[in-house]
């Protein structure tokens, strides 16, 4: 049902760790202000970060959570978040984008108690998010690209993620997140993406988060 390969086709991975500070800084000396957008797979935690991250900076969360795959069907922002680490200050909007796959089967969603017609308007309400997802990555400076340290991270959707976001040279960090769940493996996403950073932490608990603040000011400053 999700045809986002097509919106990708072309796309060519390229190592952009080294440059992804000076990217930045070029993106900031224009502006005080930011726009970073969390993405990823469905259910590696997106929402969870947005609203951690929200809740620290600005005191307010960013989206609804919720076990149900797709809960984040389109994209919610929060504007105005005063980011301060290590002596950067930016001014984020942060961007939760609906998690992305290869397609969305309603049936899945009959699973967690959802008649036919809720589950089906679901899945068409998710497959819109992903494409909307997807165009919105031309309005990003940064991106957080959120991946669940309990699975293998070499699939589809992560590597055609990383090859759009370095084609369109977007700085970008690799959270390997839910580390507090005791099947998480972060050694593995930084072993199959060495060339990238990646941070570990668990959006739940907040271990590691601030690695992750200094991991975005670094970039920022």
């Amino acid at each position: 049902m999700v045809l986002f390969e097509a919106l990708f086709k072309n796309s060519a991975h390229q190592n952009m760790a080294s440059s992804i500070g000076n990217v930045f800084s070029r993106l900031l000396s224009k502006k005080k202000q930011a726009n970073m957008c969390l993405i990823g797979e469905v259910n590696t935690g997106k929402s969870t970060l947005a609203n951690r991250i929200g809740m620290d900076f600005a005191g307010k969360p960013v989206s609804r959570v919720s076990e149900i795959p797709h809960e984040t069907r389109s994209i919610q922002t929060l504007e105005k978040v005063d980011f301060q680490k290590d002596g950067t200050q930016l001014e984020l909007t942060i961007i939760d984008m609906p998690g992305i796959a290869t397609k969305v089967d309603w049936r899945e969603f009959t699973k967690y108690g959802l008649n036919k017609n809720e589950a089906m308007t679901r899945a068409k309400e998710a497959t819109k998010g992903i494409i909307e997802a997807i165009k919105e990555l031309n309005n990003i400076d940064l991106a957080l690209v959120v991946m669940d340290s309990t699975r293998v991270p070499f699939d589809q959707v992560n590597l055609t993620l990383l090859g759009a976001l370095e084609m369109q040279k977007k700085p970008f960090i690799i959270v390997a997140n839910k580390t507090d769940l005791p099947e998480a493996s972060p050694e593995m996403i930084k072993e199959t993406f060495p060339q990238h950073i990646v941070v570990p932490i668990s959006a739940l608990t907040g271990e590691g988060i601030e690695d992750l603040y200094e991991a975005i000011a670094k970039i920022a400053s």
